[in-house]
């Protein structure tokens, strides 16, 4: 039988770290609004602003965003939601990726490029301290070991409490655990990007790294709100549109799958994303899982995802179908 428990009870300690996390959080990519290369269309800040309230509400307790998210406008998103909210999550956010003033965007790992981005991300948060603050891509590959001891010393300098990764392979989290350990991993997670079963997760696992996976509803599909006239009708600078998944011939075969998690979520009352969602923290490997959410009402047909749990039938019946229809 599949199960519900309490967020409050369910709380997971990240990693190495004192921070404990309810089983999702309210990942802020979306909210960072259009016009930027990896962009999702047109955001209203007044709708992003009454999701992240609602996400509060109902029990979430950390925020993922990034300063590329919008180009610096989604941790500003995120800064005025918390100034009107009595609620006080925990606020992760990402460094190394940067942009010129006609919007390009480059890549540092240099100290003092992070050193810059920091305190740029301390300003548009109105914080003092980051709860969580993370290498956002292993780029440029040369550069991460001067990356990682700069956000020790952060860490050290008490600007942030913990320091992750994002997007490491197993060889770059060595790397990076020569010069200080890991709390936390930020990698791309789903039935259909499992590629960190192999090696990553079970690495991470034996070396007590918090993992957080991004994506567990493939960007917003495997919702159930989405259709192959709704993908051709994205806006043109929603990146989506480029993405492998949201295009034939795959496409078809995710839009199959959705009806599976229609089904198994149908007797308990769940939405299609919030099975994605649970599939992914079946995982033992995985601590908590970003979910996005444009508008409260979004965030409403999600939040059941902090306490729906897959039972071991119902996961080998996702299992079964993604066996039987490879890509």
């Amino acid at each position: 039988m599949t199960t519900t428990t309490s967020a409050t009870e369910n709380l997971r300690t990240l990693g190495d770290s004192d921070l404990h996390l309810t089983p999702i959080g309210f990942g802020a990519w979306a909210i960072g609004g259009g016009n930027w290369e990896f962009a999702w269309g047109p955001q209203d800040d007044n709708e992003s602003i009454a999701a992240i309230h609602r996400a509060l509400d109902l029990g979430i307790n950390w925020i993922d965003t990034a300063a590329i998210y919008g180009l610096g406008h989604s941790e500003e998103v995120v800064a005025r939601a918390l100034k009107t909210s009595s609620h006080k999550p925990l606020v992760f956010t990402k460094c190394s990726m940067r942009w010129n003033d006609d919007r390009t965007i480059y890549r540092s790992l240099k100290a003092k490029s992070l050193e810059e981005e920091l305190h740029a991300s301390l300003r548009r948060l109105g914080r003092d301290t980051i709860d969580l603050y993370q290498i956002h891509w292993p780029n440029p590959e040369t550069e991460i070991e001067e990356g990682w001891a700069a956000l020790a010393k952060f860490k050290e300098q008490g600007k942030v409490r913990s320091i992750g990764v994002s997007n490491f392979n197993v060889e770059q989290m060595k790397r990076a655990q020569s010069i200080a350990p890991i709390t936390s991993l930020q990698p791309p997670y789903s039935m259909l990007r499992r590629a960190v079963e192999e090696e990553i997760l079970p690495f991470a696992k034996a070396n007590h790294i918090g993992v957080i996976n991004y994506s567990p509803m493939v960007s917003g599909l495997l919702t159930g709100k989405m259709t192959a006239d709704r993908v051709a009708a994205l806006p043109q600078d929603d990146w989506r549109r480029r993405a492998v998944e949201f295009n034939e011939p795959r496409l078809s075969r995710n839009m199959r799958l959705v009806e599976v998690l229609r089904e198994v979520g149908r007797p308990h009352h769940v939405e299609p994303g919030v099975v994605a969602v649970a599939w992914t923290l079946h995982h033992p490997g995985i601590t908590g899982a970003i979910v996005g959410g444009r508008n409260a009402q979004q965030v409403e047909g999600l939040a059941p995802a902090l306490q729906f749990r897959l039972s071991e039938e119902d996961y080998a019946r996702i299992n079964s179908f993604l066996a039987d229809n490879p890509v």
